[in-house]
């Protein structure tokens, strides 16, 4: 069912491309895998899948150690600060960079060994208390801090925002945050917006990744 769920969810995403007059080669589906098995992990990977988004630590840790460097590890998690060594180690990308004490400390636990770490700044779009990200009004300066991170290379913005159930309700918060970046870095393109109920307004509003793990994998397993 792997193979068939991903080309169901590509279907989605070039339809979406399609009312947007964007280019597929524009938008990378990034599999949600957290709570699942490298099982099912080495599947999607043998259906084309390249890129894997994990949440959990103690969970991703077995699996990048299995299946290593067949695919790129994204992290997309909420992050504490005992954990930052631990995804500068073993990660190729951070979707989930909420402050800039958590950006000093990947760049400074991200090992000599390897590329700088490819990171998005996470914005809190709807400055909704219950949710980690920078506000907007706080981006200019974040930016100017990370500068100085030259273990960390910014690729863009990166939001999670509140619910809604209207496609045009759901493009508001993907529009503003697009607006940001093209004021702000406009030459980090990347933005990480968009999971399974919304990834059509995002790509209607300029999401280039799309993080989809239901409509891959089924519901998520308890941990």
């Amino acid at each position: 069912m792997t193979c068939q769920n991903i080309e169901r969810v590509n279907a989605r995403i070039a339809a979406a491309c399609s009312r947007s007059n964007r280019s597929t080669d524009a938008i990378q589906l990034l599999a949600v895998s957290k709570t699942k098995p490298a099982s099912l992990i080495l599947s999607a990977i043998d259906c084309g899948q390249q890129h894997f988004g994990e949440n959990y630590l103690q969970d991703a840790l077995p699996k990048i150690e299995l299946i290593g460097n067949l695919c790129s590890w994204h992290f997309i998690g909420a992050i504490q600060s005992n954990k930052t060594r631990l995804i500068a180690e073993h990660f190729d990308w951070v979707h989930t960079v909420s402050s800039i004490k958590v950006a000093r400390r990947l760049h400074e636990q991200r090992p000599e060994s390897r590329a700088p770490l490819k990171i998005f700044l996470q914005i809190n779009i709807d400055s909704d208390p219950n949710k980690s990200g920078f506000d907007p009004s706080d981006l200019p300066e974040a930016l100017r801090d990370l500068t100085s991170f030259d273990r960390l290379e910014l690729q863009g913005l990166m939001t999670l925002p509140t619910e809604r159930k209207t496609i045009t309700e759901q493009q508001l918060p993907f529009r503003q945050l697009r607006q940001l970046q093209q004021a702000h870095c406009p030459d980090q393109t990347e933005l990480s917006m968009g999971m399974s109920q919304d990834l059509e307004a995002a790509i209607l509003e300029g999401a280039t990744w799309v993080r989809i793990g239901t409509d891959i994998f089924g519901a998520r397993n308890t941990l």
